[in-house]
Order: structure tokens, then sequence, then C-alpha cells
């Protein structure tokens, strides 16, 4: 009898989180796991091969890479914005982060 393992597959939405675990034969990849989850079908917006990106507890992670025990896949989504982007159009429109209440009153 093939060995098993349990893993779980998360994908985050702005308003709530969807978790759902599957048992698959042990040497099973990322993908597999996506796939047994059943999101790709409530979610066709997903990508695995393209604008979603995948990983194992935060860490990114290939689509081919190997699945332990308890392990839990995450689904990205796409930022919307680029925070490096964000910063240096802010940057060089001049706009100053205040630090600080203000100036003090003379008295």
């Amino acid at each position: 009898m093939a060995a098993t393992i349990n893993v779980e597959v998360t994908y985050a939405l702005p308003q709530r989180q969807e978790l759902v675990s599957v048992r698959l034969q042990e040497g099973a990849c990322v993908r597999d796991a996506v796939e047994a989850s059943g999101l790709l079908q409530k979610y066709p917006e997903i990508d695995i091969n393209g604008a979603n990106k995948l990983g194992i507890y935060a860490k990114l992670a290939k689509p081919d890479a190997v699945l332990r025990d308890r392990d839990r896949v995450e689904i990205y989504r796409p930022l919307i914005a680029d925070p490096k982007a964000v910063r240096k159009k802010r940057a060089d429109e001049g706009k100053v982060m205040k630090k600080g209440g203000g100036p003090a009153e003379e008295s």
C-alpha cells in the first residue's frame, strides 16, 4: 500500500480565506495539491503558471516542488501595485513623510 500525506491548500481573498485539506500520494508536488483542492475550478482567476505565485509556509515554491506530510501550500494573489515603485513615485513627487508632532511653540 502506498503511503499518503496530508496537506492543506490555502487561497486568501480580500474578505476571507479558503482552506482545503487534501490527502495525496507520497511524492506529490505543489501542483498536485492545488489541482486536488478544487480551488482552480472554484476560482478560475487562479493561474499557477503565470500571475499567481505559490509557496509552502510563506516561502516561494515552484509548482513541481515535492511536498511533505502536513505542509501548507499557499496560493498568492498578484500585487496590485509594486511597493517599491509606489515609494519611488512618492519620492519623485517630493512628498515628505512627517516625523514628530510639528514645531514646538515658543513661550
